[in-house]
């Protein structure tokens, strides 16, 4: 199977593209989503191999900042079983756990960071689902000539 591409968007203030750099193998587990198309996403078709755009959200300057490999495929994600998380989920059955996660590596930041003006403003991204009205999902698909744009834009 060909590799395949994805936004995955995360407030800088919650977990930044930094923050995943300074991780332990600068690797950490994709946590938290609770939207059920994005986990389907997670669960079906997100593999080890792809490529990831790091997009910060909900900032003052809303940008693709870095690319992260997909390193494991999807798993139960523990915090929805643990009551101190912010991620509990009260209804969640170990036996069939609702809520999944991957594992992302940090592979590079981008020399400069693409913002979502910039990404409004290239008609060779005018198609990504990050402009769609009302999509708000944090994981997205992104085809590989939109993976390319961006890494160009990045100084790549």
């Amino acid at each position: 199977m060909a590799q395949r591409f994805w936004l995955f968007k995360s407030e800088p203030s919650v977990f930044s593209f930094d923050d995943l750099e300074k991780s332990p193998s600068r690797t950490t587990s994709w946590e938290g989503v609770r939207n059920y198309q994005a986990r389907n996403r997670l669960r079906d078709e997100v593999k080890r191999g792809d490529g990831v755009l790091f997009y910060h959200s909900s900032c003052a300057v809303p940008a693709v900042v870095g690319l992260c490999t997909v390193v494991r495929e999807a798993y139960p994600d523990p915090h929805q079983f643990d009551r101190k998380s912010r991620y509990y989920d009260q209804t969640a059955d170990p036996a069939e756990p609702r809520w999944l996660l991957v594992d992302v590596r940090a592979e590079r930041a981008l020399p400069k960071p693409v913002t979502l003006d910039q990404i409004k403003s290239t008609s060779a991204l005018a198609k990504m689902d990050l402009l769609r009205r009302g999509n708000r999902l944090s994981i997205q698909p992104v085809s590989a000539a939109e993976w390319k744009a961006i890494r160009k834009l990045g100084g790549l």
